[in-house]
């Protein structure tokens, strides 16, 4: 990956994706994950929002393209991910959404909301399937 502060006036590629805790996300590796983050992030103009609620992350990631799709690649490869589902990937010419966020960790209290309009947008049915069984495992849980 590259150094590239992606200033105003350059292209600013994001990858917006959702997954599933592959086990029990406690707060001690939720900090973990977001201190590696706030500590790398910055040293590749990557920027953005994490999600995390009833064993649900969703993320916004934006910064310079090779970047980006880098660390993607490396999230969806990570063992504490299943359903790695891509959501959206643009580049844009415009001022990031999060210049000051290297990883704003956002409580939430119902992730069922993000995941069933994720699921209507989604175009690709293995994608609104994965979303599908992660709003039902979602709202199984709930109940008991």
């Amino acid at each position: 990956m590259q150094n590239d502060e992606g200033q105003s006036g350059q292209s600013i590629h994001n990858i917006v994706y959702c997954s599933q805790a592959v086990q029990h996300m406690g707060k001690e590796a939720l900090e973990k994950i977001i201190a590696t983050a706030r500590h790398h992030n910055p040293i590749y103009g990557i920027t953005g929002l994490l999600v995390f609620g009833s064993g649900i992350f969703f993320q916004w990631l934006e910064g310079p393209k090779d970047n980006v799709t880098s660390l993607f690649e490396i999230i969806s490869k990570d063992p504490r991910h299943s359903n790695v589902v891509l959501l959206t990937k643009e580049d844009e010419f415009r001022e990031r959404l999060f210049p000051n966020w290297d990883m704003e960790l956002v409580a939430a209290e119902d992730i069922s909301d993000v995941l069933e309009d994720a699921m209507h947008g989604a175009s690709d049915p293995k994608h609104r399937k994965a979303l599908s069984n992660m709003l039902q495992h979602l709202l199984g849980s709930s109940k008991n």
